[in-house]
């Protein structure tokens, strides 16, 4: 394993986990409980903020972000294939078999993967959106490995979004640097909910240091394939016997609160936390809120 600048007292990582090369960043005390934070669609480890990182570690927590397969720093997987999400999903919708370039199951793997290669049994695991959806599946698959649960605005079941929504994200590639920037703008803006002020200048900071990181969209299609694979995990999560927090905001046009709603439904004893306002987005002025859902959870399951 490279660890570039230490993996105790934190720092960034490369590492080999489930036959990939998986980036990652540490913050906080190695000692503490480790909180693995899984990102969503086609979003880089770098969607969770670095400040929302030292907040979440500043309460006494290790933790831990990484780029998913085939996105950011960690192995791209062109070798396996183009994805195309619209024939998945109307096979799915048809009853039909399809193809898969790999499965939420594989995703949820690797993170298992990451935990073994740093040195963690279990852990307190975070999802966002898809990330979310792979923590469901990886607290189904590998419920030994997780000490709790949190899915932030995602879903049990693929659930249509706001079709205006839909086309902002099935625009074709600007082809340029500014209009891909002005893009994710587009798309970040479409997004939020609305209850929460809306920085273009700090949006612009980020679309831009994420385009200059990494570059594949490739990728994300094949991650959207991999959802639609997936199908429906509410039986599954039936099962789920963990301290389960469920954070969605009100107003979210791409991950519906419906789906936050079933998700809670799904697992008994789960705790639903509504965001007012908030949208496909983690503003900072719903830290404060997250933050302590998931310090409550971490602390509830470790008395």
């Amino acid at each position: 394993m490279e660890d570039r600048s230490g993996y105790k007292g934190g720092g960034m990582g490369r590492t080999t986990a489930n036959g990939i090369e998986i980036e990652y960043e540490v913050f906080g005390d190695g000692a503490d409980p480790a909180l693995l934070l899984i990102m969503g669609l086609g979003a880089q480890m770098t969607t969770w903020p670095v400040e929302f990182c030292r907040q979440l570690a500043g309460r006494g927590h290790h933790v831990i972000r990484f780029d998913n397969r085939d996105i950011g720093l960690s192995s791209h997987l062109d070798h396996l294939g183009e994805g195309d999400a619209m024939a998945a999903l109307g096979a799915a919708m048809a009853g039909e078999d399809f193809d898969a370039p790999y499965s939420l199951g594989d995703m949820a793997a690797d993170s298992v993967g990451l935990l073994d290669a740093l040195g963690h049994e279990s852990a307190h695991i975070v999802g966002a959106s898809m990330g979310g959806m792979i923590a469901q599946r990886l607290v189904i698959n590998h419920p030994e490995r997780a000490l709790s649960l949190t899915s932030i605005f995602s879903t049990p079941r693929f659930i249509p979004a706001d079709p205006e929504v839909v086309a902002i994200f099935n625009s074709p590639d600007p082809g340029t640097l500014e209009g891909r920037i002005q893009a994710g703008i587009d798309g970040a803006r479409i997004t939020s909910g609305g209850g929460f002020p809306f920085d273009e200048d700090l949006v612009r900071q980020y679309v831009t240091a994420n385009i200059a990181r990494s570059w594949h969209p490739e990728g994300q299609d094949r991650q959207m394939v991999a959802i639609v694979a997936d199908g429906d995990r509410t039986e599954e999560l039936r099962s789920v016997d963990l301290p389960t927090l469920v954070v969605h905001g009100t107003h979210d046009p791409l991950v519906v609160p419906q789906g936050g709603q079933e998700t809670a439904d799904a697992i008994s004893g789960a705790e639903l936390i509504w965001i007012d306002g908030m949208g496909h987005e983690l503003p900072p002025g719903a830290w404060p809120t997250i933050l302590d859902g998931i310090s409550g959870l971490v602390a509830g399951a470790e008395a």
